[in-house]
C-alpha cells in the first residue's frame, strides 16, 4: 500500500548532511571547534546533582537562564534556553513566518535558515552577500509589506563576514515592521560583539550558542535574547523541555569557570586566522578575511583541497555540486600551535608539493605476470594453492610490502610447510630465471606512458619508494629508460618496509624537500605516506577490480584513487 505524499514543506528536499571523504580522519576542521574539553568537565559539573532529579525528572533550565540573563544584563523573561542556537532560529521562523509572509535572507549563509522558513510555508527572498559589507540597501529593497523577518548572520557562516552596529541600526530603522533575527553563533571571534546593539532594538532577537567558542556542540545548548514578548513567542513555538538536565548543568558549570580560558582560546584563534588566510593565498586559493573561527576561500581546486587534506587525516568543509559554493572551502582555525603547523603543512603538501614519490610495483611496473605470478607458483612448489584473490586480500589487509615474507605467510596459512629462506630462494628462482628458463621478470611492462613520466619529471623531482631489492628496482628503471628521471631510489635495503613511514621520510631527505605526494597501489603505500605527512594518492593496479581497489585504498586513507597513473598529469598543480 503506497504511503501518502510528504508535505510540500519537505517534498523534494533531503536531510541536512555534511559530505565527507571516506578516509579516516582524526582532525575535524569542518565545523567542530571551540575550547578543548577538560577531562574533568563532566564529573565536576554533575557531581553535585541528585541522580534522581538528573535522570527521572524533567529538566529545569532556570539556573542557566538566570546565569545568562545576568551575563547579558537582561531580565530572565528575556532569555530562552534552546537545543542549540538553531533550535531557537527554527522557533523564530515558526513564530513569525507562514504562507503569504516572507523572510529576507542574504546568501550564502547558514543553510538551515532557508529550510526553517520553507517548513513554515514562507517565501525566502535571497539577497546576494558573497563577501564584503553587509548588503543593507539590497536587503531593504527586498523588503515589502509581507516581510516579517530579516536574517542577519554575523559573523556569517560560511564566509566569516559581518554587519556593523550602525548598519544593524540602519536596517532596523528601514524595516520597522520586520523582526531582525540576528544569529551571533560566532560573535566571540568578531571584532565587535553586537549583542548589546541587538538588545537595544525593539524588534530584534539575538541568537547565541555554547557550541562554538565554548566548545559544547555535543551538549546542544543555545539561547535567544530579546524583548520578553518576542522571546515568549519563541517559547510558545517549540517543545517545553529544550535541553537535558545534564547538558544544562555542564553548560552552567562551564559558564561559571571557563571565561578566562575561552578568552585565551579566542585570542589564539584570532592570532592564527590571518596566518591561515595567508597560507591559503600562498597556495593559490582566494581567501576572504574572516571574523569567525574559520577561513572561507574560493578555489578551482576546492574538491582536491578537501580530498588531499582528508588523505592526511584532516576534515574541512566543501559543498560539492552546490550552485554557488561548488568552488568554496571552509577551514576552521585550530587555536593550537601544533595543529596549526600540521594544517599549514598539509595545505602546502596538497597544493604546492615539492616532489612526487612513486611506488614501483602496480604503479610503474605491471607485475601481474611477475611478482604476483611468482607468489602463486612458489606456493604450488610447496604443495599448496594460493589464488590471486588470496594475494589481493592479503595486500588489502596490509603489512604485505615484502613479497617474500607475504608468500611465506600465505604458504603457512594454506597448510604448507617451508622456511622463509626456502620460500625466498624458490621465489627468486622463478622471478629471476635460470640459465635454461627465462624469469617471470621478463613479463613486466611499463604502466604509464614514458611521455607521462617525462612530463612529470619536468614539473617536479621524482623518486622511487619501493619494497623491491635494489637490483630489481634499478634493473626495471634501466630496461625502460627511466633511471635518468629519478632523483632518488629508496629500496628494500634502505629502510623498514612500508607501512613504516621511514622509506618515505628517507626519500624526502634525499630530495631535500618537505612536501610531496606518494602514488601507490596498496594500503601499505597509503599508510606510509600519511604517517610521513605526504599526500597519499592511490592507483588501481593492472588486473585489480577497480571498485574494490578504490574502496580499499580510500578506507586506508588515500586522497584520490586513479584508474591509471597517466591521470597524475591532470591532478598535479
Amino acid at each position: 500500500m503506497p504511503l501518502p505524499r510528504p508535505s510540500a514543506a519537505i517534498a523534494g528536499t533531503r536531510p541536512y548532511t555534511v559530505p565527507r571523504h571516506g578516509a579516516p580522519m582524526d582532525l575535524m576542521l569542518d565545523g567542530i571547534g571551540g575550547l578543548p574539553t577538560p577531562p574533568e568537565l563532566l564529573t565536576e559539573a554533575l557531581a553535585t546533582l541528585d541522580p534522581e532529579r538528573l535522570v527521572r525528572h524533567y529538566p529545569d533550565t532556570g539556573a542557566l537562564r538566570e546565569r545568562l540573563a545576568a551575563r547579558h544584563g537582561v531580565a530572565v523573561e528575556q532569555v530562552l534556553v534552546t537545543s542549540g542556537g538553531d533550535d531557537a532560529l527554527d522557533r523564530a521562523c515558526r513564530a513569525l513566518l507562514s504562507s503569504g509572509r516572507n523572510l529576507v535572507l542574504p546568501v550564502p549563509t547558514f543553510e538551515m535558515l532557508h529550510r526553517y522558513a520553507q517548513w513554515a510555508g514562507a517565501e525566502v527572498r535571497a539577497v546576494d552577500w558573497p563577501g564584503g559589507a553587509y548588503p543593507v540597501d539590497a536587503v531593504l529593497e527586498a523588503v515589502d509589506a509581507d516581510t516579517t523577518a530579516i536574517a542577519v548572520v554575523s559573523p556569517n557562516n560560511p564566509t566569516g563576514q559581518v554587519i556593523r552596529a550602525d548598519e544593524l541600526r540602519r536596517l532596523a530603522a528601514g524595516a520597522p515592521d520586520a523582526v531582525l533575527l540576528v544569529d551571533l553563533a560566532y560573535v566571540e571571534f568578531a571584532d565587535e560583539d553586537l549583542t548589546e546593539a541587538v538588545l537595544a532594538l525593539p524588534q530584534a532577537l539575538a541568537f547565541r550558542t555554547l557550541s562554538k567558542a565554548w566548545g559544547l556542540a555535543g551538549l546542544r545548548v543555545g539561547y535567544a535574547l530579546g524583548p520578553a514578548e518576542l522571546v515568549g513567542w519563541l517559547r510558545t513555538a517549540g517543545n517545553p523541555y529544550t535541553v537535558s538536565a545534564a547538558s544544562a548543568a555542564v553548560a552552567l558549570h562551564r559558564l561559571q569557570g571557563a571565561e578566562d580560558e575561552v578568552q585565551a582560546y579566542v585570542a589564539r584563534v584570532r592570532a592564527q586566522r590571518d596566518a591561515l588566510g595567508d597560507v591559503l593565498a600562498e597556495v593559490g586559493a582566494q581567501p576572504q578575511r574572516s571574523q569567525a573561527n574559520f577561513v572561507f576561500a574560493r578555489s578551482a581546486r576546492a574538491g582536491w583541497i578537501r580530498d588531499a587534506l582528508a588523505g592526511l587525516g584532516i576534515g574541512v568543509r566543501t559543498w560539492p555540486g552546490h550552485p554557488t559554493l561548488g568552488d568554496a572551502v571552509r577551514v576552521n582555525v585550530p587555536g593550537d600551535e601544533a595543529v596549526m603547523q600540521r594544517l599549514t603543512h598539509a595545505l602546502r603538501a596538497a597544493l604546492a608539493p615539492e616532489a612526487l614519490l612513486l611506488d614501483m610495483d602496480g604503479v610503474l611496473a605491471d607485475v601481474s605476470g611477475s611478482y604476483r605470478a611468482a607468489i602463486l607458483q612458489t606456493a604450488a612448489t610447496f604443495g599448496v594453492t594460493v589464488t590471486s584473490a588470496d594475494v589481493e586480500r592479503a595486500k588489502a589487509e596490509g603489512n604485505a610490502n615484502n613479497d617474500w615474507v607475504l608468500t611465506h605467510r600465505l604458504v603457512l596459512q594454506a597448510g604448507g610447510q617451508a622456511t622463509l629462506e626456502a620460500v625466498t630462494a624458490r621465489f627468486e628462482e622463478l622471478y629471476q630465471g635460470t640459465p635454461g628458463q627465462p624469469g617471470l621478470r621478463a613479463t613486466e611492462t611499463l604502466i604509464p606512458a614514458a611521455s607521462t613520466l617525462e612530463a612529470l619529471a619536468a614539473r617536479l623531482p621524482l623518486a622511487i619508494v619501493t619494497g623491491r631489492p635494489r637490483r630489481d628496482a634499478h634493473a626495471f628503471l634501466e630496461e625502460h629508460g627511466l633511471a635518468h628521471l629519478m632523483r632518488a631510489v629508496v629500496c628494500m635495503e634502505d629502510a623498514p618496509a612500508k607501512p613504516d613511514p621511514a622509506p618515505v621520510a628517507l626519500a624526502l631527505a634525499q630530495l631535500g624537500v618537505g612536501t610531496a605526494w606518494l602514488v601507490g597501489d596498496t594500503p601499505d603505500d597509503v599508510r606510509a605516506a600519511r604517517a610521513a605527512g605526504v599526500v597519499p594518492v592511490g592507483v588501481v593496479a593492472p588486473g585489480a577490480d577497480p571498485m574494490r581497489a578504490m574502496g580499499v585504498l580510500t578506507s586506508a586513507g588515500a586522497s584520490r584513487v586513479l584508474r591509471h597513473p597517466d591521470a597524475l598529469l591532470e591532478l598535479l598543480p
